[in-house]
């Protein structure tokens, strides 16, 4: 699955953007790029039920934002990207 899917899949599951996520994590001091996993993830879970596979996609994105590797964009694998940007803004509005 691509990070972007992970994204995705996550909005189907809760109903939030990554966006969304971002800006109820930041009411609670998670978005920095040293914030731990360990208190990210017990959160997720508990408030809405995201595993660890999930909920590491979103601690990548308080602690990074919407860059990623480039290391699978445009592998053509199973976990291939279209672009070293993530779209944060939600699945229904990203543009074609």
């Amino acid at each position: 699955m691509s990070f972007q899917a992970y994204l995705d899949n996550i909005e189907d599951k809760t109903g939030l953007t990554p966006r969304q996520f971002i800006e109820l994590a930041e009411a609670r001091g998670f978005v920095s790029p040293t914030v731990k996993a360990g208190p990210v993830l017990e959160w997720l879970k508990e408030d809405y039920g995201l595993g660890r596979g999930h909920g590491m996609a979103l601690v990548h994105v308080f602690k990074n934002g919407a860059k990623i590797s480039d290391k699978h964009v445009g592998s053509g694998t199973a976990h291939h990207d279209d672009s070293d940007t993530l779209w944060l803004e939600g699945k229904n509005n990203r543009p074609s």
